[in-house]
């Protein structure tokens, strides 16, 4: 039996040569760069969602300490629960821009790994040319990151703080790594950079002071103006309305200054830190009220900023610091002379003297 050649076709060669193997090398550093992506949007959703969780957790803490629901209403607690709400919402949102930058120049350089290992050999060489040019083009940008950490760390400012930083003064918007936004009194939003940012003068903490500069015609009674301006400011403080954003009793500083058309009587009061302007507003009311029953005119009712050598003298208020007078001792004469053998002896020696034991007694009567 003869065996015959098969008159079958052999099956096709479907593979593509490199061609396939390139095709499955792209597909699956394309699914490695793909995984890569997906990981770093979960793991900054994840750090973002336990962000969130703790700065919620520091709030809420602090709202229950303070006995409020709304984070406005803390302003009648104590002030460290408000800077502790304001700090802890600042630096989350500088943690947030941190994580997300982190995130996205690690997931690059895992991505340019996957692509050619052969880059990021190479790739030391490239940045440390970038480095020096970055240290001279970017440390502004580093200037103003650092800046910024060290500003809200340190709680110089918070959200919501009323702030005067040498190049725009108002409330605190938004504090971010490299710029803070402040809104003025007219709405302009200003952006201003954390490294330029050399002095900041807070508003919001600690304690305020109303000073009013109250004139009255040259010919009043000092006295009589004093004790109403006084009664006026002591019922403001003891109004319900007002007296829990009074700090302390009004001071009346006295005559500030004369002049031939009037004097100027100098009176203030401790307040809360976001309370001076409301306080202020309603103290002038009463004061204009005080005076109109003395039936006097005011040709001037103004508030006072004190700056400069004056700030500096009047931060302890009006009272001055006590003192006990100095004690005068006599002066001893710096030369005594000496009596000598030659020396002459003094006039009453020569002529005797009348109070000596030794001479006669004129002073007793004599005997009967």
């Amino acid at each position: 039996m003869s065996i015959l050649p098969s008159t079958t076709a052999p099956p096709p060669d479907w593979s593509w040569g490199w061609w396939g193997n390139l095709a499955v090398v792209a597909g699956v550093k394309l699914a490695a760069i793909v995984g890569i992506i997906v990981g770093a949007i979960l793991l900054s959703w994840l750090l973002r969602l336990v962000i969130h969780r703790v700065v919620r957790r520091i709030v809420a803490g602090a709202k229950s300490k303070a006995n409020v629901d709304d984070t406005r209403a803390i302003d009648a607690s104590p002030l460290a629960q408000v800077r502790l709400v304001q700090r802890t919402r600042t630096l989350g949102t500088i943690l947030q821009n941190i994580v997300n930058i982190a995130l996205a120049i690690v997931a690059l350089l895992m991505i340019v790994n996957v692509i050619d290992q052969s880059v990021l050999g190479s790739f030391a060489l490239l940045s440390a040319a970038i480095g020096a040019g970055l240290g001279f083009g970017a440390q502004n940008i580093v200037k103003d990151v650092l800046n910024g950490i060290f500003i809200v760390a340190e709680d110089q400012v918070g959200i919501g703080d009323v702030v005067d930083l040498g190049l725009a003064t108002g409330i605190v918007e938004y504090v971010s790594v490299r710029i803070t936004h402040v809104r003025d009194v007219n709405g302009t939003l200003w952006y201003v950079r954390n490294g330029e940012i050399t002095r900041i003068g807070n508003m919001s903490q600690g304690w305020s002071r109303v000073i009013i500069d109250l004139a009255v015609a040259a010919d009043s009674d000092v006295n009589q103006v004093e004790k109403a301006m006084l009664h006026a400011a002591k019922d403001l403080a003891k109004d319900p309305k007002w007296r829990t954003r009074i700090i302390e009793q009004p001071e009346v500083w006295g005559l500030e200054s004369v002049s031939g058309d009037a004097l100027v009587i100098r009176l203030v009061m401790k307040t809360r830190a976001g309370s001076k302007d409301d306080v202020a507003r309603e103290l002038r009311m009463r004061l204009k009220h005080a005076i109109d029953a003395l039936g006097l005119t005011l040709p001037q009712l103004n508030s006072i900023t004190l700056t400069g050598l004056d700030g500096a003298q009047r931060v302890r208020g009006a009272n001055p610091p006590k003192t006990h007078p100095t004690p005068i001792t006599p002066e001893k004469p710096l030369w005594k002379p000496k009596r000598t053998a030659n020396t002459t002896p003094p006039l009453t020696e020569a002529l005797g003297d009348s109070s000596d034991d030794s001479g006669p007694d004129t002073t007793k009567e004599p005997r009967s």
